[in-house]
């Protein structure tokens, strides 16, 4: 499914609300002037507020699963609005808040 290509600026989020950043970017690909973000940049996330029981929580980092399947960064596919997400240790998703909106991929 199309979707924005997201980058180093878009406002993503666990779906608890904890921040998540990717802890690396794409050097070549940049998008409303800001580096794009492959799908093997693992996202850091930050004040998830999840509480549950022991070992389940809160959400600590998260991995795209799925993303652009026609664009790519020296062959690894680009993370776009529509894609997946999976958060550690919740196995909850991640979400694009706000992206840029010009550049679609497939």
């Amino acid at each position: 499914m199309p979707g924005p290509i997201v980058h180093l600026g878009a406002q993503v989020v666990c779906m608890h609300m904890g921040q998540a950043t990717p802890t690396v970017t794409s050097p070549n690909i940049t998008v409303a002037g800001q580096p794009a973000v492959t799908l093997s940049a693992p996202y850091t996330v930050a004040g998830c507020p999840f509480v549950t029981p022991p070992g389940t929580g809160p959400c600590v980092t998260a991995q795209w699963v799925m993303g652009a399947t026609r664009v790519t960064s020296f062959g690894v596919p680009l993370v776009i609005q529509t894609g997946q997400a999976v958060c550690v240790p919740t196995g909850t998703g991640l979400q694009v808040l706000a992206v840029q909106s010009k550049v679609i991929a497939t």
